[in-house]
């Protein structure tokens, strides 16, 4: 009797302690995530978190403070949700307020004409997808060229290499997309 359920016992504890390296090595999360980004985005060197945010912005507004390199989703009882972004780099950083126009999932790129003045060998179109650089999500600033989006880079995020739009790791870009809807204001603060 014991022969009949020491073999089934052994495969499961092997199954289940293969299972615990894998995610261990961020290969199996069965939340749906890894520590290589389900979205192909890699994980965020900065973690979204829950913070207090005593800002005077009303619940749902996107405040984004470029010198933290910050975005706050505020939420209600004076907190935010506080994610990592990539910014613009000098020259490239600014201010303003704005609205989102449009949201898109798996967004094409068309580098704009003055992008492609400064780098010819960029290609004129992109179809979206997993290594177009504007990642899993775009979320467009009224009629600016900037946007929201997200990156095939995740190193970047914290840093200032952008020529203006505002990056996260598609995990954090997907989850911040879910959250918002066309309309919401963008608060853009360029200390």
């Amino acid at each position: 009797m014991i022969r009949f359920f020491a073999a089934p016992i052994t495969a499961m504890a092997l199954l289940l302690a293969g299972a615990a390296g894998a995610s261990a090595a961020g290969m199996v999360d069965f939340t749906g995530t890894s520590s290589t980004g389900f979205l192909g985005g890699g994980a965020s060197p900065i973690p979204r978190t829950t913070v207090m945010y005593n800002g005077n912005y009303a619940p749902g507004t996107i405040v984004v403070n470029t010198a933290e390199r910050r975005l706050y989703l505020v939420l209600q009882n004076g907190q935010a949700l506080r994610y990592g972004i990539g910014v613009g780099r000098d020259g490239f950083r600014w201010g303003g307020v704005h609205k989102i126009t449009a949201k898109k999932e798996w967004p094409d790129w068309t580098p704009p004409s003055q992008m492609i003045a400064r780098r010819p060998d960029l290609p004129r179109h992109m179809k979206g997808g997993i290594e177009n650089p504007l990642g899993a999500r775009a979320m467009y600033l009224g009629s600016t060229l900037y946007r929201i989006h997200g990156s095939n880079e995740p190193e970047t995020i914290g840093q200032a290499v952008s020529s203006g739009c505002f990056r996260m790791t598609n995990d954090d870009v997907t989850d911040l997309y879910g959250r918002v809807g066309v309309g919401t204001t963008v608060v853009v603060l360029n200390n």
